[in-house]
């Protein structure tokens, strides 16, 4: 029997809806149900900020998913766009937060988080309805990773969130790489990349395994989030890139197949692979 694995992407945009700009947790759990991932990553994610609520966008999520493993990582301490400092370590509870987060529900043995310095230059970045560029100071990002304890599929899954100045997202994902070969594999990375179509795999030598258009949301005509993994890749279900009806990101949804001697082997449901599933 071959059961499935489902890895998903998501740049959150803090849970805001994109029809209405605001942050409801109702909203944010059906999509997160919608989803149905054993193994999610989620980027651009609120802890504690007025403008999504003071909620925990991730251990929301994790509630919605029944998923009991579950860690929110910060790369910045403070309001994004406001006052602020780059997160050197966990933010106290209570205290406002921004990074990413990772949830599974696969039993996780260890977490791992390496943290990315911002560009050391602003950087032009045009807004939508403008004919300028505004000149904008880059943020710190951050790589957090979950080693699973069950042999399956993946053994190590990392997500990551980088940054949008040409050239420096470049330098991050090759730190990120050296990060990951540290852990134990095989290895896949989710994540927000802020690179277009191909360029992950071509800078990293790693294997997309999903190459759908995510951005923007309404009418995507172009790959920013991705899933990758190290060669051999594992084999492929289906994917596909979904929106939903929050941020202006559409999730990247993999399909992975396990065969039944991994499902034996975790203290999970082994769900078998249903057609267009």
């Amino acid at each position: 029997m071959v059961g499935r694995v489902r890895l998903v992407s998501f740049n959150l945009l803090h849970g805001r809806s994109r029809t209405d700009g605001l942050v409801d947790a109702d909203r944010l759990r059906t999509a997160m149900q919608a989803l149905d991932a054993d193994i999610l990553g989620i980027q651009e994610v609120d802890r504690d900020q007025p403008r999504s609520s003071g909620l925990d966008l991730t251990a929301l999520s994790a509630e919605a998913l029944g998923a009991p493993y579950f860690r929110f990582s910060p790369a910045l301490n403070g309001t994004p766009g406001g006052q602020w400092r780059a997160a050197r370590d966990e933010a106290p509870a209570g205290f406002p937060a921004y990074g990413v987060g990772l949830i599974s529900r696969l039993p996780v043995h260890r977490w791992e988080v390496r943290r990315l310095a911002a560009a050391p230059i602003r950087s032009p970045v045009l807004v939508p309805g403008s004919r300028r560029p505004i000149w904008v100071q880059d943020e710190p990002r951050v790589l957090l990773a979950a080693v699973l304890t069950a042999r399956a599929v993946v053994r190590t899954v990392a997500t990551t969130h980088l940054s949008f100045v040409p050239g420096w997202n470049v330098v991050q994902l090759r730190q990120v790489v050296a990060a990951l070969r540290q852990l134990p594999g095989p290895r896949v990375l989710l994540g927000d990349l802020n690179l277009p179509g191909p360029l992950p795999r071509w800078l990293s030598g790693w294997h997309p395994l999903a190459e759908v258009k995510t951005y923007p949301v309404d009418r995507p005509s172009v790959q920013l989030d991705h899933v990758l993994a190290e060669r051999p890749g594992p084999r492929v279900l289906a994917a596909e890139a979904r929106a939903l009806p929050l941020s202006d990101h559409r999730a990247v949804i993999v399909d992975l197949a396990e065969e039944s001697g991994e499902c034996r082997e975790r203290a999970r449901r082994c769900r078998p692979a249903r057609d267009g599933d």
